[in-house]
Parts: C-alpha cells; structure tokens; sequence
C-alpha cells in the first residue's frame, strides 16, 4: 500500500500539429482535472528552446493555474537560478506566496534547460555556465531575498532540484527538502539520498531529512495501451542518445513507425524498468517499490503522453486503484 502523497509535474509538451497556444490553454485543465483528483502539488519545469516543450516560464503558468485552483500546491519544478536574478525570482514567487497563501513552492534547479549554447548564453546574459560557488551563492541569496526583501507576509515553500551528490550536498547544507530527478537520472536516486541525509542540517526551511523523488509513470487499462501512450516519449529519449535536440513531440501513430535500433531498445527498457508505466496494478506496485527503496516522503508523477485527456485519465487510473486497495 502506498501512504505517501502523490504529486504531478507538468512540462508542458507541445504536440506535433498543435500550437504552443494550444498548450497552454491545457494547462489550466490540466491543474483543474489534477486537483479535482486529490493530489498535492504540482509543478511547472523551465524549458527553452525546444520544439518538443513548450518555453513558458514557471512563474506564469504558476500564476495561471493557481488562479484556476483553489486548493492544490503549485510551483516550479524548477526553475533554474543561473537563468535569474535571485532577486527577481525571490519578489516573483513572494508575491505568488502572498496572493495564495500556504499554496506555493519555489522550486530550484540549476541547468540551462536548453541544449542550444548560444540561448543558454543568451539567457544569462552572455555568461559561460555557473560555478558551484555561484550556483549556491544564487540560491542562498534568493531564500535571503524571501526574508529579508521581499518579506510579504506567507512565503512560498523552497525545494532545491538534484540529481547528482553535488546537488544533494547543497541541499543538506542549507537545509532545504530535496526532489530528486529520478525520471531523467535513475541511476544516481540512490546516492543522491545517502548523501543528502548523511550530511543534512536542520533549518528555517525543514527540520529534517525531506525528499520527494520524481518518477516518470504513465497508466493505461492494458500493458500495450501504456507501451503505445509511453511510445511518443521513446523517440525523444532515442534522439537525445543520438546527441539530437531538436525533435517534435511525435504522435502516437508516428511513434509506433519509428525505427529503433537493438542499442536503443536496450537503454529504453532499462530506463523504462527504473520508472512506472503499465496498467494500475503494474504501475502502483513499481510506486509503492520505489517509495520503499528511497523512503521518500512524496512521489511525483510525470506524464509524458501526447494526449491531455490521456494524460488526465493517467493520474485517474493510478488516484482510484489506490483507493481501491487502502487499507480500511
């Protein structure tokens, strides 16, 4: 059984054949079909520059949702402090904090969030990529702004974002709660934890160890309607082993077309074995085994899928096999 809280990350994929616009008007349905389904939180990933993802800043489309909910936690997921002053995301997300009080989370990461060197450089300013002194100065600096500038009233609740020690190491410094990125490096969630709990420290922020781990999971009635909704997300992973950035989101009927080699296949169902996709049973078993390998505190979930109805249906198969099967 699966007793922690389960949580949605959005990273808004823009359909072949639609319009970034389009997407954007989904993602207000979406927050509104994620709450009305119990979980938590959601949060919003910074991307730029990519035909398969939709560059829509994580504060907007906080905004956007949050005046479209009326419960459920919202933020970034991340948002990536080289790309910004700590300043600005400090009044940002303080002024979000004081409009929807208890509702809001800043979460931070630090890549680019683009593969194009000349737009990672175009976002900071000319600047090569940040060093670890940097990026913690960055981060420290932005909850100090929370504090001490900004000072609103409800501040919003800081995460920093990691999938290597190094991250972990800084988010144990400062005493911050840690979402690990299970979903883009799998092999590293397990000493990304030991090393985060190892040396935590106890803050303004949390008192203790507190990790929410990020799995990629997509839910469907049968094994092969997961395989065919999972398969659009497959042709993307391929390209980026390829070296390739520049892919549309496919259809799942161009997906299924695809010509794979025996390599990709290999490194597709090992990433895929380390994640959760399948039907309820399947996919709540994988869950419930993740959040005991990891102890993490909260799961969120990231779904891939080129549909929004799916998408939605997705979160619904996994809320009502949960209920079915709680204990009484």
């Amino acid at each position: 059984m699966l007793d922690i809280p389960l949580s949605a990350l959005e990273v808004a994929m823009v359909q072949t054949g639609a319009r970034a616009v389009d997407t954007l008007r989904d993602t207000a349905a979406f927050a509104q079909g994620v709450e009305r389904l119990g979980y938590h939180r959601i949060w919003y990933a910074e991307h730029h520059h990519s035909p398969a993802i939709g560059a829509f800043p994580p504060v907007v489309l906080t905004a956007h949702a949050a005046a479209s909910t009326s419960a459920i936690r919202l933020g970034s997921g991340g948002v990536l402090a080289p790309n910004h002053a700590p300043i600005t995301l400090a009044e940002q997300f303080g002024t979000l904090a004081a409009l929807h009080p208890d509702r809001i989370d800043l979460g931070i990461g630090r890549g680019p969030g683009t593969f194009d060197e000349a737009i990672a450089r175009a976002l900071r300013r000319g600047a090569g990529p940040t060093s670890d002194a940097e990026y913690e100065g960055d981060v420290a600096a932005i909850l100090s702004f929370l504090v001490d500038e900004v000072a609103l009233g409800p501040l919003p609740e800081p995460w920093l974002l990691a999938s290597s020690t190094a991250g972990a190491a800084l988010a144990a410094r400062l005493g911050l709660p840690i979402a690990v990125a299970h979903h883009i490096r799998p092999d590293n969630t397990q000493a990304v934890l030991e090393c985060y709990r190892a040396a935590f420290t106890p803050s303004r922020w949390c008192e203790r160890p507190r990790v929410l781990v990020c799995v990629e999971t997509v839910c469907a009635e049968t094994e092969e309607e997961a395989a065919w909704r999972i398969g659009p997300m497959d042709v993307i992973k391929a390209g980026l082993l390829k070296g390739l950035s520049e892919i549309p989101f496919p259809t799942p009927v161009d997906a299924a077309a695809h010509s794979f080699t025996e390599q990709e296949r290999q490194s597709l169902a090992g990433f895929r074995a380390q994640q959760a996709v399948g039907t309820p049973e399947t996919v709540m078993h994988r869950l419930t085994q993740l959040a005991g390998e990891t102890g993490a505190d909260e799961l969120m979930l990231t779904t891939p899928v080129y549909d929004l109805g799916d998408r939605i249906r997705s979160y619904e198969l996994i809320k009502k096999y949960a209920e079915a099967t709680a204990a009484p």
